[in-house]
């Protein structure tokens, strides 16, 4: 059974997606304070409403806006998330300064926001349904995982009520099988890939792929994307969204050619 076309989602309603990257490079929110509440304000300071995190649960279940295991890499402390109980995680600081948000802080502080949320652990699944129900935020979110198991327990559990993006087996078929693109019945409604496959460096990406997507449904965002010209190719290859870490450069890009649409 095939899912729903991705035009059926408020999501996906702006002409092009721009994605601030665990809320991107900005003057007022440098990579330091990556994934932090203060990033993503910046973010959406800037005029981007699309603004991309991981989600972990803490030992005790409480849902993180993170992007690693460990606190190990960008905050002040150390350990694995999953292992360590959120009071101990709630005093980490990220580049020293800013707290790791819950995901609860980041849809309350920024309402009219939209998240790509990807799961990067099992117990992260029931935390984030329960989460986006209590904000009503179904028409808000975009969830993917690169784990096939974790994407398709997601989609049982909220019964197509929210977008999802295709899985890292579904990215493979349309990038790597042309002859399987138009039988496959693809659940997600969005790509939200690299341009080539990671462990072989094989090119997923090419015009054949976008079309069949856009023939079942699909959007494609592409990540994470720094440079302007990449930028400019990519547009021109025909994808729908860029997840990008240099938000000035994507949002120059997109006014040019009038694509641009954030919320001011």
């Amino acid at each position: 059974m095939r899912g729903r076309p991705a035009d059926q989602y408020a999501y996906f309603d702006a002409p092009f997606i721009a994605l601030a990257h665990r809320g991107g490079i900005t003057d007022e929110a440098p990579i330091e304070v990556e994934n932090s509440l203060r990033g993503f304000k910046a973010a959406w300071d800037f005029g981007f409403r699309h603004l991309e995190t991981d989600v972990h649960t803490t030992a005790d279940g409480v849902l993180v806006a993170f992007h690693d295991e460990v606190l190990d890499r960008v905050t002040d402390a150390a350990g694995r998330l999953a292992a360590l109980p959120w009071a101990e995680v709630e005093r980490a600081r990220i580049g020293g300064s800013e707290p790791i948000p819950r995901l609860d802080d980041l849809l309350e502080a920024l309402p009219q926001a939209r998240f790509n949320i990807d799961i990067k652990a099992p117990g992260a699944i029931e935390p984030l349904a329960s989460t986006i129900e209590r904000h009503a935020a179904h028409d808000r979110v975009c969830v993917g995982s690169f784990h096939l198991a974790s994407i398709t327990a997601f989609r049982k559990r909220t019964g197509g009520r929210v977008a999802t993006s295709a899985s890292p087996l579904e990215v493979g078929v349309f990038g790597l099988a042309p002859g399987l693109r138009r039988v496959w019945p693809l659940q997600g409604q969005a790509f939200q890939m690299p341009e080539l496959e990671p462990r072989t460096g094989r090119r997923l990406l090419t015009r054949g792929m976008v079309d069949a997507a856009h023939r079942h449904g699909a959007v494609v965002h592409v990540w994470t994307i720094n440079e302007r010209p990449d930028m400019e190719r990519l547009i021109d290859l025909g994808v729908d969204g860029i997840v990008t870490d240099n938000l000035a450069t994507l949002k120059a890009v997109l006014v040019e050619r009038d694509l641009w649409e954030g919320h001011a």
